[in-house]
């Protein structure tokens, strides 16, 4: 597991690197009315939402699935919550707006579960479904309109600071609850074994039916506070552009991380480092200049480098054998 992680781990500190020369205030930080700002923390808020997603990701593809949904989940969670708020301010109505979004997308992973575990349809088939009617029930949610909010309780959530922004403590708290549940109990194991081989953990008394549909389930929550980050951050909701294309950052940093796609054994701190650099890749882009319409080409070339560093074939061709020399 370290070699895996050390590769990730080089790319993350290239990168930072990258930004130091090019922005040399970059690791700078300052205390300003009891909250820390700097570029690193912007790295970390920016980056929350990737991470909460790419945690709920991570297991899906332990269990050799794949949720293409959840960036139209985050969505619609936004748009409900901002819809309920309307025009209030109140502390109350913001809560229950978010409870109400999270019940909801908690149904829509029910759904994706069942679709997956109970009609046997390919995930990346099943979870289409609803990536492309989830952005079209988002924008019924809003009318088509963005719809905006003016509520102090709300925009704690993705702009509040408790010292670091709370987006942060909310993403690093979830991490550190999936990684006690996963690594201190059975549950890891049990998504392990379903990743390997469904039949044969059915066959050992797994429950894999069970498991598969909780782990779409969490997904979908985490999509759900993701979107409501991103949506309180901006006191917005807009349906069409909120989470576009973050269900594709979420799988890459899953796989920087070291977690295959063929399933099984995964890495909660490879999801961190890869979360990670997916962000200050997007920070390094805007940071040195890169031209808007080039970005997404220059991330994946960038993406596509340091997968290719950690696949042991693409190593072993580009090593250099050591030629015995004769005695």
């Amino acid at each position: 597991m370290k070699n895996r992680l050390l590769w990730p781990l080089l790319a993350l500190a290239a990168l930072l690197l990258l930004n130091l020369i090019v922005t040399p205030s970059f690791f700078s930080l300052r205390m300003q009315d009891g909250a820390l700002y700097g570029g690193l923390v912007d790295v970390l808020k920016n980056g929350a939402p990737t991470l909460l997603i790419a945690l709920g990701m991570t297991l899906v593809i332990a269990t050799r699935g794949i949720d293409l949904s959840v960036g139209a989940v985050a969505a619609i969670a936004g748009a409900v919550t901002c819809v309920h708020i309307g025009t209030s301010g109140s502390a109350g109505t913001a809560i229950a707006g978010m409870a109400i979004a999270l019940v909801l997308c908690a149904v829509l992973g029910l759904w994706n579960g069942f679709l997956v575990a109970g009609l046997g349809i390919q995930p990346i088939i099943a979870t289409l479904v609803l990536m492309t009617a989830g952005r079209g029930v988002a924008m019924l949610v809003t009318e088509g309109q963005i719809v905006t909010v003016n509520n102090t309780a709300y925009k704690q959530v993705g702009a509040g600071f408790l010292v670091l922004p709370i987006s942060i403590l909310i993403s690093l708290l979830v991490l550190g609850l999936v990684a006690f549940v996963t690594r201190k109990t059975a549950l890891g194991m049990l998504i392990e074994a379903v990743g390997v081989n469904p039949e044969a953990s059915r066959l050992a008394g797994v429950r894999s039916r069970t498991i598969i549909w909780t782990v779409y389930v969490f997904a979908a929550v985490c999509a759900g506070i993701a979107g409501l980050m991103i949506s309180s951050n901006v006191s917005a909701a807009d349906a069409n552009n909120a989470g576009l294309w973050i269900e594709m950052d979420a799988i890459l940093a899953v796989v920087i991380g070291g977690t295959s796609l063929a399933g099984g054994r995964y890495s909660l701190t490879g999801t961190l480092l890869g979360a990670l650099i997916i962000q200050t890749l997007t920070t390094t882009v805007y940071t040195i200049g890169v031209a808007p319409e080039v970005t997404l080409v220059f991330k994946a070339v960038v993406v596509i480098a340091v997968c290719l560093v950690q696949a042991p074939k693409a190593r072993a061709a580009l090593s250099f054998r050591k030629v015995a020399v004769p005695s």
